[in-house]
């Protein structure tokens, strides 16, 4: 099933996307958050959704927003993939590198995003995005990991990397927290039509290629991710975990940063594309 969410910000109207036609979900659910997750809403939007029971939504000219509404939280793995942490100058990690992005961060998949005041190194990052359906603690192996899952999104991990590593005191969350630096969707597609193990990302910035990967080179998996940060911390019903991104970033050195003007494209496999222009703050 692929949920969404369309309408101004903040007024986003839930909606079941089905043979590419969308369908307003209010008689289910008030929003796609954490009460929808924990009172089995995909299968009650299923039963609408037969019974002849949602209304279809026009769209044309229509914003679309992120697919889930402001999380609980935005958990990040860094350096993820082997390539993008040598291009950063780093070894692979031997555990999970954790940050937080702000929950306010999340942003609909074609909102402008605004390069922050003083910004010279802001950065595109797609990354595949998790969301949580089941609080998530302690779990006993990774292979409990695909129960707690809600479904999974197209995520950029926007990032200034001046605020990321050269004025933040060793904590990242201050050059990923920027407003609009998470821009999530276009949609959400559950765990039954996606195998997280092989998904092509890629990214392009004013049409020319960046990014070009895949999800078998995370150097630790979805299933793992969840496991892992199952340990240390609570996940809740809604949460946003981003699982990394691989090589092909600004912060490599071979491709100019951000700025105003600029247009990055992005996709999933599967999960669909996102497109943002840039202007100054």
């Amino acid at each position: 099933m692929q949920f969404a969410r369309i309408g101004a910000t903040g007024k986003e109207i839930p909606a079941l996307l089905h043979d590419k036609k969308y369908y307003s979900l209010e008689q289910v659910t008030r929003d796609i958050d954490a009460d929808f997750w924990e009172t089995n809403g995909p299968a009650r939007a299923a039963a609408a959704l037969a019974a002849g029971e949602l209304a279809e939504l026009t769209v044309d000219g229509v914003r679309i927003g992120a697919p889930i509404a402001r999380p609980s939280s935005v958990i990040c793995v860094g350096m993820n993939y082997a390539a993008h942490a040598a291009e950063s100058g780093s070894a692979p990690p031997s555990v999970p590198i954790i940050f937080h992005k702000a929950p306010n961060t999340v942003a609909g998949p074609f909102d402008p995003v605004a390069i922050p005041r003083g910004s010279t190194k802001t950065d595109w990052e797609v990354e595949l995005g998790v969301v949580i359906g089941r609080r998530a603690s302690y779990l006993d192996s990774p292979s409990q990991a695909h129960d707690y899952i809600a479904g999974f999104v197209t995520v950029n991990d926007l990032s200034e990397r001046t605020f990321q590593l050269e004025v933040s005191g060793g904590q990242w969350s201050k050059g990923k927290s920027c407003a609009g630096f998470c821009p999530t969707g276009p949609y959400l597609v559950t765990p039954d039509e996606v195998d997280a193990r092989g998904l092509r990302l890629r990214s392009w910035v004013n049409g020319d290629i960046r990014q070009d990967s895949s999800t078998r080179d995370l150097i630790f998996g979805v299933e793992q991710v969840i496991y892992d940060l199952s340990q240390f911390l609570v996940l809740e019903p809604g949460d946003l975990v981003c699982t990394g991104t691989p090589e092909g970033v600004a912060l490599s050195g071979r491709f100019p940063y951000l700025k105003a003007g600029d247009v990055v494209e992005l996709e999933v496999a599967g999960l669909g594309r996102q497109r943002q222009e840039f202007f100054q703050g």
